[in-house]
């Protein structure tokens, strides 16, 4: 129990911060492309509870990465389908990875600090949490942007590349849709593409952004918190 209220602590507000922003980027992207769809049923708020998926939020602490209700899109209603599906769907990844960005500054910002005080390694009391939360911010934006590139529709990856390839392919690939959760659910669960794939990447993204200093904070959010 206790563990399950530390992970609360640190998870919660960044894990709906990361989901929350990526599908209200899906809907205001579309509604200045020209579909008001979002917009129309109240879903451009940065209110978690209006994109809250009680499944997905639950991933989150289970497996260290989850999902909101999408924000739906008709594409129909773009100026130029095809073209804007590609910004539409591309809004997601982006917004994740500049708040990974923003997210690794300021636990950068943090270190040096913690440095400064010298009280102690790792920091007690206010401080240490803090930074475990930058910490899982970058780490739960990076993993979104990330997994949400693999190009199989519906995540954002397949749907850029329905935009990006000649009208025959990209046809195909449209097809395949409606199957896409299947196939990603038995990439996930029943293969090693977390620990070949996505890990490593998201390690060399943690690195780059957050630097050797911050490492140790990451090897706390594994052991305490992600559990991985």
């Amino acid at each position: 129990m206790e563990s399950f209220f530390l992970k609360l602590s640190i998870m919660l507000a960044p894990g709906l911060m990361a989901i929350t922003c990526h599908e209200v980027s899906h809907g205001y992207v579309a509604s200045r492309l020209g579909d008001p769809t979002a917009r129309s049923l109240g879903r451009l708020t940065l209110n978690p509870l209006k994109h809250l998926d009680i499944l997905g939020t639950l991933m989150v602490f289970v497996v260290g990465i989850g999902w909101a209700k999408p924000v739906p899109v008709n594409f129909n209603n773009l100026h130029n389908p095809k073209r804007d599906m590609i910004w539409v769907a591309a809004a997601g990844p982006i917004t994740n990875f500049s708040l990974a960005v923003l997210s690794a500054l300021a636990l950068r910002g943090g270190v040096a600090l913690a440095e400064r005080m010298s009280t102690g390694f790792p920091m007690e009391g206010l401080l240490q949490p803090l930074l475990l939360m930058l910490a899982f911010s970058v780490y739960i934006n990076l993993l979104l942007a990330i997994f949400n590139l693999i190009p199989v529709p519906p995540l954002d990856g397949g749907r850029v590349a329905v935009g990006l390839l000649p009208s025959r392919p990209a046809l195909l690939l449209a097809r395949f849709e409606p199957y896409g959760m299947i196939l990603i659910v038995l990439l996930v669960f029943f293969t090693n593409i977390f620990s070949t794939v996505l890990q490593p990447a998201l390690s060399l993204g943690i690195d780059l952004l957050s630097g050797p200093k911050s490492r140790w904070v990451f090897d706390l959010l594994i052991t305490k918190v992600i559990g991985r």
